[in-house]
């Protein structure tokens, strides 16, 4: 018997990819990455996107997220690519899905790929950890003890089971100063009126390595334990630079 083909002609060829930079900002930071890819479909719909479309029985639209946040992590640095089967202004697609997309899920940058993959670039990621009712000078000697280690195991709970995997070797840099906006300076970590941030640099590593297993870690090696929740945004994503402590921007390559 000949294998079944789906009637009509195949769908428009891909001519031209466009990849986005977008935030996760206030409460939408708490929208899971399956919320977002819905949101993201139905505003590619009503901004009229001339999408390429897979081919086969159930055709989807060409779009391919890289590297998303967990639940409940903002971010000034997630990136999509999308494949269009008419070319089309980049700016005029970042307005057009800016409109689309609920306040909180903002399109900063649109540009046209490349040549290579967006998620071969995505080495490592700046995120930024507030530690409020965490005196600075506390987080400081915590990250001491943490950074002075060369394996520090933590365990997290994976739909596998319990897995066991270190935490230390995937961080590249892990700073403290004290927030600014409630009195504090980078040079005065006892202030005890303000709140400590952290800024932390990982690689991207199997397993990956999140922001609560180096909170994990700090409680573990340190007993560093904030009184609320940690308030987490990714500032970026790229490659590592060659100090290990800064990460590029992966559009450089696609503007120039």
């Amino acid at each position: 018997m000949a294998a079944r083909k789906p009637e009509g002609p195949p769908p428009p060829p891909t001519v031209q990819r466009l990849r986005l930079r977008y935030a996760k900002r206030g409460r939408l930071r708490f929208s899971s990455h399956r919320d977002f890819q819905r949101a993201f479909e139905r505003a590619l719909r009503r901004a009229e996107i001339p999408m390429a479309y897979s081919a086969g029985f159930s055709p989807h639209p060409k779009v391919s997220y890289a590297n998303a946040v967990p639940t409940g992590v903002a971010s000034e640095a997630e990136y999509v690519e999308i494949g269009l089967a008419q070319p089309c202004d980049p700016d005029r697609v970042r307005v057009a899905l800016d409109a689309s997309l609920p306040p909180g899920l903002d399109v900063l940058e649109v540009v046209v790929a490349g040549p290579g993959a967006l998620a071969d670039r995505l080495d490592a990621s700046v995120f930024e950890i507030r530690l409020p009712g965490v005196e600075p000078a506390t987080a400081q000697a915590a990250v001491d003890t943490f950074l002075g280690r060369t394996e520090v195991e933590v365990q997290r709970m994976t739909k596998n089971g319990i897995r066991t995997f270190d935490a230390r070797t995937a961080v590249t840099s892990l700073t403290v100063r004290a927030d600014d906006t409630a009195g504090g300076s980078v040079s005065n970590l006892g202030d005890p009126d303000g709140c400590a941030i952290l800024r932390l640099v990982v690689r991207h590593t199997t397993p990956a390595v999140r922001t609560d297993d180096v909170l994990s870690a700090l409680r573990q090696v340190a007993d560093l334990a904030p009184p609320v929740p940690a308030q987490v945004t990714r500032l970026a994503q790229g490659p590592l630079g060659a100090a290990e402590s800064e990460v590029a921007d992966p559009l450089v390559p696609d503007r120039a």
